[in-house]
């Protein structure tokens, strides 16, 4: 039997968890690409989508709902306020943090985010049928938010 130098064993092949690392690898790649083609990465248009959705938050409060790390987060807040595409002003209630904000740059630059990750999703479930890819996110959806 010719099996390819690079093919890993059989039973590597068919774990659930090493295929869905393995998926996940390439959609990052994928993903990571889309994103480089406007100059942002992951974690600019996950700040950006969580603003726009939510609206203003402290920077402890986004690193909550963006699972972003802290000493990551004031990098990303710098880099995209830089931008013009969010903005920083302290927190009337408490005056030792700030709130942050979207800006009309930034939401105008969200809607361009928007659109290279449609199209990066679309060329990562382009191997499958529609029905397929509804069925694979709501099997992806049951594994990482588990219900009761």
């Amino acid at each position: 039997m010719n099996i390819p130098e690079e093919a890993p064993p059989r039973r590597l092949r068919g774990l659930p968890s090493r295929l869905a690392n393995q998926a996940a690898l390439t959609a990052n790649r994928i993903v990571d690409q889309a994103l480089a083609q406007a100059g942002v990465r992951r974690y600019h248009y996950a700040l950006l989508a969580t603003l726009e959705e939510y609206g203003p938050a402290s920077q402890a409060g986004l690193v909550r709902r963006t699972g972003i790390d802290r000493s990551d987060m004031v990098a990303v807040v710098n880099d995209l306020a830089e931008r013009d595409f969010l903005s920083r002003a302290p927190d009337p209630e408490d005056r030792r943090r700030n709130v942050v904000t979207i800006t009309p740059a930034g939401r105008t630059q969200l809607a361009e985010l928007d659109r290279l990750i449609a199209a990066a999703q679309q060329e990562f479930l382009a191997p499958l049928p529609p029905a397929d890819r509804e069925h694979l996110i709501d099997l992806l959806t049951r594994l990482v938010e588990p219900g009761p």
